[in-house]
């Protein structure tokens, strides 16, 4: 049966200060979490003993790449549910958590096993919040019969970010991410975590990294495109590795789950 853990204490770790590592205050906790993984006393094992197997529900090649980096050091099986023969869930909803929380929920319940889920987009102000939710099909469906894969569907999104955005002086734009974990499918307490990453919106590509939007999204702080980061870099600042560093700090402070 499913059970709860309280996880003990873990080794304490000197504080953290934006002002020291030369980040932005906003990567703060992101980083944090970087710096606890890293660490040779970081309780891994114990994450092992609490949590063997968690589903990801998600089929984007992006997205699984930097879950995968940013988890290996839990020492946890990370498992696609494309591995297990699960299809994405329909996401019809308006908000981003009723999105991951549907995702979370299909991935567990035709599992059988803990499964987490996120729902992110970037939302440009100039247009009142899009595309938001609609982030991955904003420029819509590919044509019928078409092969196109993720590179096109990236490719069109962002034709169609700049053309809304042509002659508009306001480019504020923030990447936006929330993940829900559940025990089971029908967890009544599902474990919640957000993060943002601000930036505005540029008329060029810049940088080959990432995806999606990312060649678009200017970081003026370092002067660099989302795209012209590293992969470490970007997992230590972004929207994704901020929700996933809340994610794991109520995880440590609270309930992990347990498969004994």
């Amino acid at each position: 049966m499913l059970g709860i853990r309280r996880i003990p204490a873990a080794a304490k770790l000197p504080p953290y200060s934006s002002e020291s590592s030369g980040r932005p205050p906003f990567c703060r906790d992101a980083a944090a979490l970087v710096l606890f993984l890293r660490r040779t006393d970081a309780p891994a094992s114990r994450w092992s003993r609490l949590m063997k197997k968690i589903v990801v529900a998600s089929n984007n090649p992006g997205k699984l790449r930097e879950f995968q980096q940013m988890l290996a050091p839990l020492d946890m099986e990370i498992i696609p549910q494309s591995q297990l023969g699960i299809a994405e869930a329909d996401e019809p909803h308006a908000t981003f958590v009723e999105n991951a929380l549907a995702k979370a929920r299909h991935a567990s319940r035709l599992s059988g096993m803990p499964a987490f889920a996120d729902d992110s987009g970037i939302c440009v102000a100039a247009l009142g919040g899009e595309p938001g939710v609609h982030a991955a099909r904003f420029a819509g469906e590919p044509p019928a019969g078409s092969a196109a894969g993720r590179q096109d569907q990236d490719r069109r999104n962002n034709e169609k970010l700049i053309a809304l955005l042509k002659g508009e002086a306001d480019r504020r734009a923030h990447y936006y991410c929330v993940i829900v974990l559940v025990r089971h499918a029908d967890d009544p307490e599902p474990v919640i975590a957000e993060g943002r990453w601000h930036g505005v919106v540029i008329d060029a590509p810049r940088g080959t990294n990432g995806f999606g939007y990312d060649p678009y999204f200017y970081l003026p702080e370092s002067g660099r495109t989302a795209a012209e980061l590293t992969p470490e870099e970007k997992n230590e600042m972004s929207h994704r590795g901020t929700a996933l560093a809340a994610l794991v700090a109520k995880l440590r402070e609270a309930r992990v789950m347990s498969n004994e």
